[in-house]
């Protein structure tokens, strides 16, 4: 089998067009052809999904990811696959329940082969995987292997993080649909937290329509939900909406092939958006909120398994550990206050569309990549839908995300969408 959208495998599954157990062997049999050199999974054991697939096939259809194969970052709490959290401190961990995404997706008819690599505790270490278009490079992180397979064809669907720019940035670097949902919409329970305020559960797919898919089950929100013909039917309704360019105050380091994009796209919709003064500060206050707040979630680590993190990640908790309570309860009222203002970037726009990165994604050996174009979005808390629309002059994705309004996540997915099928024939 040819790969297919999430959407389209989802309406042949229900008609028993195609059985789960076919689907999921031909995921199994791209899987081995190609994870040896992409390593996107942390863990695979395809039985108990195998198990699974012949359950439904003998049975009613179950819910809208029936017999769809989905992968789950190994930040997520799984009963029958070990969960590592992307590191060794965890190694062989058997957690004794599912996260409440997972059992909602399972819930949902998912099939779930394995666990995709994720950056160490979602945060900058890198792990194994590599790039699908160039091995070269970074896949980009924290959600590395998710975003890697399913940009490689291997999944259809998978589950990311993001606590500053771990979701927009891997779609960046390998050019598939990802989203980010509002604060507050997507439970976290069983998912191994970084920051309290900012980490936010969302996904990866090939289409806009496929992303919704996932998204519906995610929330329980049946509205986001994108039916068939949407590109066409919601073209007068999305070509309507104000659609604004925000460049941002970093676009002093957004490099030539995005910029060439960005005047591609400024020709087709939206005008310019001023960055307001007091979003430029946002960057530095993301990053001072997410130390302190990892700090306390991984205070266990810290302590009394120092040894086994990261020189990196040990600095960082000892930034955050630096900033005490009384700062800290500053920096939540900053936030919020700040999230309060974001209302007025929409008082005369629907949607805004902003850089996802600054270019390509960079060499394998350097990292993944800088999040400075997820950092302020997420501590705003909105939703974030990055649009895969050419290629720089390396050949490799580029895109730009389309950010709405707190709680806006349907009229996001409905204009990119919309955007995506007005934008594709952008060429790099």
């Amino acid at each position: 089998m040819t790969p297919m959208t999430a959407t389209a495998l989802a309406a042949a599954l229900t008609r028993r067009e195609v059985s789960a157990e076919r689907v999921l062997r031909d995921c199994l049999e791209r899987i081995d052809a190609r994870e040896p050199g992409l390593r996107a999974f942390a863990h695979l054991d395809p039985a108990p999904a195998l198990a699974r697939a012949r359950q439904l096939d003998a049975g009613a259809v179950t819910g809208p990811l029936h017999g769809l194969p989905l992968g789950v970052k190994d930040l997520f709490d799984t009963a029958d696959l070990p969960t590592g959290y992307g590191s060794p401190i965890w190694h062989g961990h058997r957690p004794r329940a599912d996260a409440g995404v997972v059992a909602a997706c399972r819930a949902a008819g998912a099939l779930i082969p394995g666990k995709t690599v994720t950056t160490e505790f979602a945060a900058f270490t890198a792990g194994p995987t590599r790039n699908p278009h160039d091995a070269r490079r970074t896949p980009g992180g924290s959600s590395s292997g998710s975003a890697a397979a399913v940009a490689a064809g291997l999944l259809p669907l998978a589950l990311g993080t993001q606590t500053a720019a771990s979701i927009v940035r891997p779609a960046a670097y390998c050019g598939v649909i990802g989203f980010k949902p509002s604060a507050g919409l997507v439970g976290r329970a069983g998912v191994k937290l970084m920051s309290d305020t900012l980490d936010t559960v969302g996904g990866f797919a090939r289409t806009v329509e496929d992303v919704a898919l996932l998204a519906a089950v995610l929330t329980g929100d049946d509205g986001l939900r994108l039916g068939e013909g949407v590109t066409a039917s919601a073209a007068a309704d999305a070509s309507a909406a104000r659609v604004g360019l925000f460049r941002g105050p970093h676009w002093d380091v957004v490099g030539d092939d995005v910029r060439t994009l960005w005047e591609h796209v400024a020709r087709r919709v939206g005008r310019e958006v001023a960055s307001p003064d007091w979003f430029a500060p946002l960057t530095a206050l993301q990053i001072d909120v997410m130390q302190h707040e990892a700090a306390r979630s991984l205070a266990w680590e810290h302590a009394d398994r120092s040894a086994q993190l990261s020189d990196r990640m040990r600095a960082l908790l000892d930034a955050g550990a630096a900033i005490d309570g009384g700062m800290h309860r500053r920096n939540i009222e900053a936030t919020r206050i700040a999230r309060r203002r974001a209302e007025t970037l929409f008082a005369h726009h629907d949607v805004l569309l902003a850089p996802s990165a600054a270019g390509e994604a960079g060499p394998w050996e350097e990292g993944t990549g800088d999040p400075l174009f997820g950092r302020a979005w997420t501590l705003l808390g909105l939703p974030c839908l990055h649009l895969p629309l050419g290629v720089g002059a390396n050949g490799l994705p580029i895109g730009l995300q389309a950010v709405g309004a707190m709680g806006d996540d349907a009229r996001v997915l409905r204009a990119g969408a919309w955007l995506q099928s007005l934008l594709r024939d952008r060429v790099g």
